[in-house]
């Protein structure tokens, strides 16, 4: 190394704490320990408080390291991405190397320490989850097919699957249900988001839907994928997991739902395009509170049965 780049290294800020903690991306690890926890709690099996602290713990490390590895590896694209410019390795405060190396000692911290906590089944499944985000979507899927998000929207379901093994040790119609639901929810959301973020797609090289087929045929994945997701999550409604009050959420918000998806489906191309985000912008936010209101719905539900108060 030269003098000069030495000086220019020795100059260079110390990561934070802080620094670190982004790279875990703290939003998208709530919705991984939510959907856990609320798989976790609608299990039949009763789990000592000590390894649901324990395993929702782990879970979220676990989530943690995808997110610190994914950021590793798409470093170049957040580089030249408006929404993602601020992460820690594009603004140069944690090197791409202190995020590998970070993301991996989590991913194996937090897949033996699950399985040692709970059982290997949930331990395996999170050592698969992370895999499968990390290999499967961000190295591979990600930059090769606009089925990208489809695909890979997989390993933001296994969660409550998770969280279901930890209580049961196995996987049922329940569990595959929990992971339906947020598998099929994740298309429709992200692709609302490129329709008013195309930009920032064309500018990454990423290939999209919106960027490689369009917005019309975007517009009618949306409409596809989420009149197939308002089937998965009335299903739910009948299942052990279910009750009258996720059937009445579930209705309302489906129906919701769906006519937000119909609306972006028939949406005038002749309206300005501050006009038209507005309909997509709502669309996503709906998205956000869809989600949480029917795993909120679902953990309503555990807890009433619990005391035998609900259910079918």
């Amino acid at each position: 190394m030269s003098d000069a780049s030495a000086d220019s290294a020795s100059l260079a800020p110390e990561a934070s704490f802080g620094d670190f903690f982004a790279l875990l991306k703290p939003r998208v690890m709530t919705l991984v320990v939510f959907t856990a926890l609320v798989g976790l709690l609608a299990a039949p099996n009763p789990v000592h408080p000590m390894i649901v602290f324990a395993s929702l713990l782990f879970i979220a490390i676990g989530g943690g390291a995808s997110g610190a590895l994914n950021m590793w590896w798409d470093a170049d694209i957040d580089a030249v991405m408006k929404r993602t410019q601020k992460r820690p390795i594009p603004a140069g405060k944690v090197t791409e190397g202190e995020a590998l190396g970070f993301g991996l000692a989590l991913s194996g911290l937090s897949t033996v320490m699950l399985g040692l906590a709970s059982n290997w089944v949930a331990g395996s499944l999170l050592g698969f989850t992370i895999f499968f985000y990390v290999v499967i979507y961000t190295m591979w899927l990600k930059r090769w097919t606009p089925q990208n998000i489809v695909i890979g929207g997989a390993a933001g379901a296994f969660p409550p699957m998770i969280g279901w093994a930890v209580a049961t040790g196995g996987i049922s119609i329940e569990s595959v249900l929990m992971f339906c639901l947020t598998f099929m929810w994740t298309p429709p959301h992200f692709w609302a988001l490129a329709l008013f973020m195309r930009k920032d797609y064309d500018h990454a090289g990423v290939p999209m839907l919106t960027v490689t087929h369009g917005r019309r045929s975007t517009r009618i994945h949306i409409f596809f994928y989420t009149v197939l997701l308002a089937f998965f999550a009335l299903g739910a409604g009948v299942t052990s997991i279910g009750g009258p009050v996720y059937m009445v959420i579930a209705i309302v918000l489906n129906t919701m739902f769906v006519k937000g998806a119909w609306d972006i489906l028939n949406r005038d191309e002749e309206m300005s395009e501050v006009d038209n985000f507005k309909v997509e912008r709502y669309f996503f936010k709906l998205s956000l509170l869809y989600l949480f209101l029917h795993f909120g719905a679902i953990l309503i539900e555990a807890i009433l049965q619990r005391f035998g108060m609900c259910g079918w």
